[in-house]
């Protein structure tokens, strides 16, 4: 299995597999060695605001450190969850928020970027990244099965693993989840 590339075999095809990650509670230097553990060489941020409280998390210090990881970083805010919906998800009202964001994915903003998720994804090695560590709980999960509707591909939820970076240990960090979470 190449490194570039992240591929699975199923029944003789080669199915791209993305990958999906959230950085809560975790530390930058954690969060890059799980990305090169798990064989990751784009990372897809789909925050609205790639801004953050969380020390190396925000837009401008994240790209920076994951250029210097040689890790490919592109923000797609149109694939981000708008105000609303993430006011809905934080109060814990999910069907809200899901409703919130399936009109939201209706949007031209959204289906370019879209689009764009799509191809970049299907060179392989691709992640998308938000802020909750709880796939279930985040839109790019979400964002995940509308790519995938697009091209065929095995969709993981990859952790961060706290300490990583200090081991320097290179093993896979997902959790297997089909095609569909």
């Amino acid at each position: 299995m190449a490194a570039c590339r992240l591929h699975t075999e199923a029944m003789g095809n080669r199915l791209t597999v993305l990958a999906t990650i959230g950085y809560e509670g975790a530390d930058q230097a954690d969060f890059i060695a799980s990305l090169h553990a798990a064989a990751i060489t784009r990372l897809i941020d789909v925050r609205e605001l790639p801004i953050s409280r969380r020390r190396g998390f925000a837009k401008s210090a994240l790209s920076t450190a994951l250029d210097e990881a040689r890790i490919e970083y592109i923000h797609l805010r149109g694939l981000g969850d708008p105000k609303i919906g993430r006011e809905a998800a934080r109060s814990g009202d999910f069907v809200r928020f899901k409703k919130i964001f399936a009109a939201h994915m209706q949007s031209a903003t959204a289906r370019t970027d879209l689009a764009i998720a799509s191809l970049l994804v299907s060179e392989g090695g691709a992640c998308l990244m938000c802020y909750e560590r709880d796939h279930s709980a985040c839109h790019r999960t979400i964002v995940a099965n509308a790519i995938s509707d697009t091209l065929p591909l095995t969709i993981r939820h990859i952790g961060v693993r706290a300490g990583l970076a200090a081991r320097n240990i290179a093993t896979p960090t997902w959790e297997f989840t089909g095609q569909r979470p």
